[in-house]
């Protein structure tokens, strides 16, 4: 079992990694992150890629943790405190009584993510995905739908914070993932590793009904308004989710989880075939 530490001072530094959760979040944790609720902290003790660094819990959660505490390293802090306490660390009411301070596994270069997948592979790549919800809900669907990485673009943000991670029901945690560097091609670097690109627009011609998918195949994700740039979409394969007359658009999340759905159940009847 882990290290327990009574904590009743919200001004104690031994947590103070846990401080105004919501601020510190928005400037980056320089290869750190914040996990929150029982079912995260359960993701990230079960983890091999990141590791948990210390715990603040509500004391009335530490019972019904047990089992996931069993799985975290002896040398673990696990500070403990009561709820006024922990809402005067945290800044804000948290109703759930658990947080969990982790470190990033070290970042792999899309290069070598995308060469070390299989022959068969889906990738779901986010361009320009700036709201947190919908970056937690873009990785939930890569996981309930089989995809083996996710790969983020220079202007995406972080898939680490807090929320993020919340919203991904822990998943950010589990999935391979790679940001591009600035400027990088993702279509080039994509065709290159063999993978047919399919960029979402409502736009274009071909529908996603009529997609049988490729051995290796990407999904390229844009913001909801401006979408994919005109240069990706001509470089790469336009596929649209057809709607009723003047709905021009799904959530980007929505869209993510209705292409990935489609994807697994063709190779699922591919494979039933085969």
């Amino acid at each position: 079992m882990p290290t327990f530490v009574a904590i009743d001072d919200p001004d104690d530094p031994r947590i103070a990694p846990f401080r105004d959760v919501r601020e510190r979040d928005l400037v980056g944790r320089d290869g750190l992150f914040v996990a929150e609720g029982a079912v995260v902290l359960a993701v990230l003790a079960a983890s091999t890629r990141h590791c948990a660094l210390s715990l603040l819990l509500d004391e009335r959660r530490v019972g019904g943790l047990a089992d996931v505490l069993a799985r975290l390293p002896p040398e673990t802090p696990v500070n403990v405190a009561g709820r006024a306490v922990i809402d005067a660390v945290a800044g804000f009411p948290l109703h759930r009584g658990i947080l969990a301070l982790g470190r990033r596994e070290t970042p792999i270069e899309a290069e070598a993510l995308l060469g070390r997948l299989g022959v068969r592979a889906t990738v779901v790549v986010a361009c320009g995905i700036a709201n947190h919800d919908n970056m937690g809900g873009i990785f939930r669907n890569a996981a309930a739908f089989a995809a083996d990485a996710v790969i983020l673009d220079a202007e995406c943000c972080d898939p680490f914070y807090r929320k993020a991670i919340r919203v991904s029901v822990g998943h950010v945690l589990n999935l391979p993932q790679a940001r591009l560097g600035r400027g990088v091609d993702v279509v080039e670097l994509l065709v290159r590793h063999g993978f047919d690109v399919l960029s979402l627009t409502p736009s274009a011609a071909e529908r996603l009904v009529d997609v049988v998918p490729a051995r290796r195949t990407a999904l390229l994700l844009g913001t909801e308004g401006p979408g994919l740039s005109p240069s990706v979409l001509a470089r790469s394969r336009p596929v649209a989710i057809p709607m009723a007359a003047g709905v021009d658009s799904l959530n980007v999340a929505v869209t993510s989880g209705i292409v990935l759905h489609h994807l697994a159940s063709m190779r699922d009847r591919g494979d039933r075939s085969a």
